[in-house]
């Protein structure tokens, strides 16, 4: 990187180094902004943008100081998409379904457009697949809830008063309906077609 002619930008990174109030108040002015707009827009508020803003500068410091960063692009770009990189992150590890992130991609439209698809498909599998589960009988709807929240199936039939040898079979012709149902309905070709 040494050989790159540095970036105008680059006072960014020695104020950080420098401990210089006044150019790091012009981070925060000019940059900050359009970090708290986007995580707010992705399921995060004020205290959750000031974190990752300060995480980010952190870690920028860190890397000007261990590794000698020479800023070659513009500092906006930079900072935002390690900031977007960093709240990603953030929403991929305190969420229940996988978030893939391709770090390869380095337009921030693409990486976004790819989070927001891969929740949409999410959402719609969940939402179909709770749509076909109410419409199961009764029987079979407390079959599959009963073996959801118990493992065992001797337990999920000594619950429900049936041999284990008809649960056992009785889940099997349940889970064939639901799926089959599933796999029938116009929504679920429409959520396959998004993959």
């Amino acid at each position: 990187m040494e050989k790159n002619q540095a970036h105008s930008d680059q006072k960014y990174i020695q104020a950080l180094l420098d401990n210089d109030s006044i150019v790091l108040k012009e981070v925060y002015q000019k940059f900050a902004p359009k970090v708290v707009n986007y995580i707010k827009k992705n399921s995060g508020d004020d205290s959750n943008a000031q974190d990752i803003i300060q995480e980010t500068l952190i870690t920028i410091y860190n890397q000007a100081r261990e590794k000698k960063l020479i800023l070659t692009c513009p500092f906006d770009a930079y900072f935002f998409l390690l900031c977007k990189r960093k709240w990603l992150n953030e929403l991929k590890k305190n969420s229940v379904n996988k978030v893939t992130i391709n770090e390869e991609v380095v337009s921030i439209n693409d990486e976004s457009m790819q989070y927001v698809e891969e929740t949409m498909i999410f959402e719609a599998k969940n939402a179909l697949f709770a749509e076909i589960f109410n419409e199961l009988g009764n029987a079979c709807k407390e079959l599959l809830k009963a073996t959801f929240s118990i493992k065992s199936m001797e337990k999920v039939a000594e619950k429900l008063g049936q041999s284990y040898g008809y649960v056992r079979k009785k889940k099997s012709l349940c889970i064939g309906q639901l799926t089959k149902m599933m796999q029938s309905s116009p929504k679920y070709n429409k959520i396959k077609n998004l993959l």
